[in-house]
């Protein structure tokens, strides 16, 4: 099932792009591996080699929820304000 089927709205191409950055953030990050294969800093006596890569763990996470944020949350959002008839805060202001 498609984001558009779920939500009945397409995200915006600006949602496209941002998740895409999102994503390709953390691909990229461990990808180039010359960037953090030494051992030193250490924090806590762990090599960085191990942080570096426990902490990518936890940005790849949040950047996932940030790209499904954009693509599937903020589009289901749009179209239940207008649906309700609703307008946003600070709209026609």
């Amino acid at each position: 099932m498609t984001v558009e089927q779920q939500s009945g709205q397409k995200p915006s191409a600006t949602g496209y792009v941002v998740s895409a950055v999102l994503l390709l953030a953390a691909f990229v990050a461990l990808l180039w591996v010359p960037s953090y294969s030494h051992l030193t800093p250490t924090l806590g006596g762990i090599p960085f080699f191990y942080w570096y890569s426990f902490l990518w763990l936890i940005l790849n996470a949040l950047c996932q929820l940030g790209a499904y944020q954009l693509m599937v949350v903020a589009p289901r959002r749009k179209q239940a304000v207008r649906g309700l008839g609703v307008r946003p805060s600070g709209a026609g202001q």
